[in-house]
């Protein structure tokens, strides 16, 4: 379990607020407040969800007072605070760089509950009042209904038979690949710019020559 003293050093090595890191892992801002001023002992799932929040930004404890930061292009996310630093990235990336933002493969039904209902609306919600500042590119499966981000992206469908689950989106130079299968979620998290270049490349032709309108 790691002290408040190096929570306190965590959020300062990435430059978040107790806002921040309330809201990557799901929790709220006085919440943190009271855990770091020593007047709320957490319980364990609420550690999991800060350590979990630090863990996907590639912050790690070490001992009882240090903290550092990994390096390297690739990392392996998992599970529901995964999935919201993916989803926060996504977001800090459109509001802060714009530009065009790409996702194939899409399966939008299973993601409030993976996310929570709360904090996915709360996520919609800012992704639109930053609209203007980037283009937002979904592909999902030919027959899909459930299209929550119509009011922030454009949507085309691909043929079912050459659809799966394994979910690639595409935020600048950096590429997830998502894997839904039996609700566990796992994400591979790639910082590599030529990467990204050619998996733009595939989407388009996919966007282009194979994905409909309706």
């Amino acid at each position: 379990m790691p002290s408040i003293e190096q929570i306190r050093a965590a959020r300062a090595l990435l430059g978040w607020s107790q806002h921040d890191l309330a809201e990557k892992a799901g929790l709220s801002q006085t919440g943190i407040a009271r855990i770091e001023n020593g007047t709320n002992k957490p319980n364990s799932k609420t550690i999991e969800k800060i350590t979990g929040s630090f863990d996907a930004a590639d912050v790690e404890f070490i001992d009882t007072s240090g903290v550092r930061k990994r390096t390297g292009q690739v990392k392996v996310l998992r599970g529901r605070e995964g999935l919201r630093h993916m989803f926060y990235e996504l977001y800090e990336v459109a509001k802060d760089r714009g530009g065009d933002l790409l996702l194939f493969n899409g399966v939008p039904s299973k993601l409030a509950d993976l996310l929570g209902t709360e904090w996915y609306e709360t996520h919609k919600n800012r992704m639109a009042e930053v609209s203007h500042n980037f283009h937002y590119n979904i592909i999902v499966k030919r027959g899909e209904t459930n299209l929550p981000a119509l009011d922030y992206a454009t949507y085309k469908f691909f043929p079912e038979k050459l659809f799966h689950e394994k979910t690639i989106y595409i935020l600048g130079d950096i590429v997830y690949f998502r894997d839904l299968e039996d609700d566990n979620v796992k994400l591979i998290r790639i910082d590599q710019p030529e990467l990204a270049k050619t998996m733009k490349v595939l989407f388009d032709i996919a966007w282009t020559e194979v994905a409909e309108s309706t």
